[in-house]
């Protein structure tokens, strides 16, 4: 027999109690700021207590989930505003510049990353069996969503994983696919399924994708890469713009300085022989651009991730 005097607890209320013991979680498993590898390889940790400066960074197809605190992400002309009640989902690599606004000492800002595995998208659309998404014109493949509980809840099942390490290997996978299921059916789903429909262009588009970081350091002729991708070229130009808010020649040329940036840092590369492994003809090119995206030249940028980061860096 049910007591009188207690009162139901309201769905949002649920949320809220949702996203503290997520909070504790993560919280509990970052005893440092910044970004924390985590033992289930698709998953990452933050924590940071103060705002931050923009950070440019290529967002690969992934969910951002905050459990406390604030963040901007600015892509192309659009800025999202990502806070604790929603979820940001990219389901395309975009070049991106993100900025904590929401942190401090007594309330950090503590979120997770996870990636997606859009082949595993197109596997659960098979194995679900849901229908074709409708054809509609490409969006930009970044959003927000509210957070529904079910999503918290399998969120809330892989962080408790890191507290059993021998378990991750065969619950971790069955999670994620229950959260890529999650997301395909929810509010965002129809973005994911036209990413993972073989023939749809947003599918086109992000295959040209996964061969621009596999060749970016080749010349890009875009009547070969849109005659690949059995597209025009004013087609690809245009579906590639909505999806990514860049031109292929920009991403390309983003691709290029993320990874001399890596090479300088990872493999002592002097800035010149970055440029040149990346694709530049001219060094000095290379360090205007840079500087353009990273605000520094190059030498004064790794200078500085070197000091902040330490042996910690270097050692990846």
């Amino acid at each position: 027999m049910l007591r009188k005097d207690i009162k139901p607890v309201s769905p949002v209320d649920r949320l809220v109690a949702a996203r503290e013991v997520l909070a504790n979680s993560i919280a509990r498993n970052t005893d440092q700021e910044g970004q924390i590898t985590s033992a289930i390889p698709a998953l990452t940790l933050y924590r940071f207590e103060a705002p931050t400066q923009p950070v440019v960074a290529m967002y690969e197809p992934s969910i951002a989930m905050i459990a406390q605190g604030a963040k901007r992400v600015l892509l192309g002309d659009a800025t999202y505003v990502h806070v604790a009640h929603s979820f940001l989902i990219t389901s395309i690599d975009l070049p991106t510049a993100t900025q904590v606004i929401e942190a401090s000492p007594e309330k950090p800002y503590l979120s997770l990353l996870l990636k997606l595995d859009m082949g595993e998208v197109a596997q659960l659309m098979a194995d679900s069996d849901l229908p074709p998404p409708p054809a509609q014109p490409s969006s930009r493949g970044m959003a927000i969503s509210e957070a529904s509980l079910p999503l918290l809840n399998a969120f809330q099942r892989l962080i408790d994983l890191l507290d059993e390490p021998k378990d991750i290997p065969i619950l971790a996978p069955v999670i994620q696919r229950e959260i890529l299921y999650r997301l395909i059916v929810g509010d965002q789903g129809l973005r994911l399924r036209h990413i993972g429909s073989v023939g749809s262009q947003s599918h086109q588009i992000a295959r040209a994708i996964d061969w621009m970081k596999e060749h970016f350091s080749q010349p890009l002729r875009m009547d070969d890469l849109a005659a690949r991708f059995n597209m025009s070229i004013s087609t690809f130009h245009h579906h590639f713009r909505a999806l990514t808010a860049v031109s292929p020649l920009q991403f390309q040329k983003r691709l290029r300085l993320h990874e001399a940036r890596r090479l300088m840092i990872s493999e002592n590369l002097d800035a010149a022989g970055a440029a040149f492994k990346v694709g530049y003809e001219s060094p000095s090119q290379f360090s205007r651009e840079y500087s353009r995206l990273f605000r520094e030249p190059p030498l004064r940028d790794v200078t500085k991730l070197r000091q902040k980061a330490g042996p910690a860096l270097t050692s990846r």
